[in-house]
């Protein structure tokens, strides 16, 4: 599973003209499940997120994780990050989870982050979306399940 994580201000998913999600400071969080993904990989995913210390505490040194902060996470599927650009010039989607399965485990992984206490609202599933933010700081990591020591 790949994430980006974008620590901001403000975020939003807008649908056909309207803002269907939208969040105050906290993560947007964009995800990308590819084939093999397993429980295992949301669990981790779920539990790096939340507990990443990426917020400043008073010194302004990162040292807070979103629930200390009080923040909230935007969390949409971007089967994007899946794509494979090393060959050729078109994107290949070969490693990316078909929709079916991509729903039921981002959904399972939605579930996951709010079992850990954070407030989470998403995006539309397989849907156009635009999605703004005003990020903060800018910062910004990348969380990939299998890359995990």
């Amino acid at each position: 599973m790949l994430t980006v994580l974008q620590r901001v201000s403000r975020a939003s998913v807008t649908v056909d003209g309207a803002v269907i999600s939208e969040i105050g400071p906290g993560l947007l969080l964009l995800a990308g499940l590819e084939k093999g993904d397993t429980e295992n990989d949301l669990n981790y995913t779920a539990r790096k997120t939340v507990e990443l210390r990426i917020f400043p505490d008073d010194d302004g040194k990162m040292n807070r994780s979103v629930i200390e902060r009080g923040g909230a996470i935007l969390a949409v599927s971007q089967f994007t990050l899946a794509g494979n650009i090393q060959k050729g010039r078109r994107p290949s989607f070969d490693t990316a989870l078909p929709p079916d399965e991509a729903r039921i485990l981002f959904e399972r992984f939605v579930t996951e982050l709010t079992a850990l206490g954070v407030t989470v609202a998403t995006g539309s599933f397989g849907e156009h979306m635009e999605v703004a933010l005003l990020n903060d700081g800018p910062v910004t990591f990348i969380v990939d399940s299998r890359k995990r020591v």
